[in-house]
């Protein structure tokens, strides 16, 4: 007779298990929920859950860095690994080695760096949103002809502020078309001279609202010369467009509102207004009334020559003090003219007697150069016939005419004789 099997040892039957399901690879796609990343946990805990079902999932700390794809609650991924067992606790759970974001995640990650990359350049910075126009005289609509969104928009305007003219550009929405459709659709509703724009669409899934993140969608709104509004999808919907938005309504209805003032709510601005005006103008009068009476009060319109008494007073006592002014001034200019008749006199006199002894010395020092005082001490000039002073006696030849001056008068003489310098007479 052969022995039964032996039983297994619980700790055996666990290694049996996980030997078992950690010899195939799988690759899992599903939801996930219920995320544990504490700092300083060796590995990222989660769950993966499809409408039927759930499996606990672990990733090592280092391959979920690697992996580069933050899990959140709601993000479907897709996951490769094994399945193994836990033998303390009995459990069963999926060791991730790969992980992915997959359909809705995908967009999302790319709509994620995008956002990330737009926000880098400055696009949705609080200060670069400009303020609406508080009475807008032309609306412009960016949004499908079909569809409710346009309904809610025009009626909700229509109620609020009918003065308002709207100027619709439709366009496609939705499918691979609709960003290059809104771009042109922002710039031909800024090119037809509207104060402010809305771009607005209903409700749908992630991926129907996915033209709104488009980056010329994005840069379309940032460029508009008008301030751009956005009502798209409903209140949890925020898309790209939301974000670079000049501002961002929950819905269309909603971004029709924050463009349009209401009818009643400016009628009671006007009364407000019409009230404080009244008042404003009553206290303005009030005040005028009173400064008239201030000056109503004052002594010059009692007696006018209140004006001029004082000047009056003035110009009598300056006449009084005009003719004691005169004679003393008389006085005192009679003084400085002797005292100045005085000084003149003075003056002349050395004056002239400065220029006389100047003359004299330098009379005196003529004379002395002059060549008639040579002559007086009897030396003699010979002038040839040229008139010319004869120098040399060679200049002279026998029976030659000369003049020669002495100092009272001149002789002309004929000459007899040359003797030159060291001749014997």
């Amino acid at each position: 007779m052969t022995d039964a099997p032996r039983a297994l040892t619980v700790t055996e039957a666990m290694a049996l298990a996980k030997r078992t399901l950690e010899g195939f690879s799988l690759r899992v796609m599903g939801e996930v929920s219920e995320l544990t990343d504490r700092s300083g946990y060796k590995a990222v805990y989660f769950t993966l859950c499809d409408p039927s079902a759930v499996m606990s999932c672990l990733m090592w700390r280092d391959a979920y860095t690697d992996a580069g794809v933050p899990l959140r609650e709601g993000l479907m991924v897709e996951v490769t690994g094994t399945l193994t067992v836990y033998p303390p606790k009995g459990r069963m759970q999926f060791q991730v080695r790969g992980l992915q974001a997959a359909g809705e995640g995908v967009l999302r990650l790319k709509v994620a760096a995008l956002a990330r990359r737009l926000e880098g350049e400055g696009l949705m910075r609080p200060e670069r949103r400009r303020r609406l126009p508080e009475f807008p005289d032309r609306i412009g609509l960016v949004t499908s002809p079909r569809g409710k969104a346009v309904h809610d928009v025009l009626r909700t305007l229509s109620r609020r502020f009918p003065a308002a003219e709207v100027a619709l550009a439709s366009v496609q929405v939705e499918g691979a078309g609709a960003p290059a459709a809104i771009v042109e659709g922002l710039r031909a509703a800024a090119a037809s001279g509207v104060d402010v724009i809305v771009l607005a669409r209903g409700g749908g899934s992630y991926e129907d609202l996915m033209p709104f993140n488009d980056e010329s969608v994005a840069r379309a709104i940032a460029g508009s010369p008008v301030p751009v509004v956005t009502g798209v999808g409903h209140e949890p919907d925020t898309t790209i467009a939301d974000m670079v938005a000049d501002l961002r309504a929950s819905t269309p209805t909603a971004a029709a509102e924050a463009v349009s003032p209401a009818c009643d709510e400016v009628e009671a601005r006007l009364v407000t207004l019409q009230r404080l005006l009244g008042r404003g103008l009553l206290h303005a009068a009030r005040t005028a009334a009173r400064r008239v009476a201030v000056l109503r009060s004052h002594a010059v319109f009692r007696d006018p020559r209140a004006i001029t008494a004082t000047a009056a007073q003035r110009v009598d006592a300056a006449a009084a003090a005009l003719p004691r002014g005169l004679r003393r001034t008389s006085r005192e200019g009679d003084e400085r003219v002797r005292l100045a008749a005085q000084g003149l006199r003075l003056g002349g006199r050395r004056a002239l007697e400065r220029a006389g002894e100047t003359v004299a010395s330098r009379a005196a020092r003529l004379d002395d150069l002059s060549p008639l005082g040579i002559l007086a001490r009897g030396y003699a000039v010979c002038y040839a016939a040229d008139g010319t002073v004869v120098r040399d006696a060679q200049a002279m030849g026998v029976a030659d005419r000369v003049c020669v001056r002495v100092h009272r008068g001149e002789a002309d003489c004929r000459v007899e004789a040359v003797r030159l310098e060291g001749d014997t007479p």
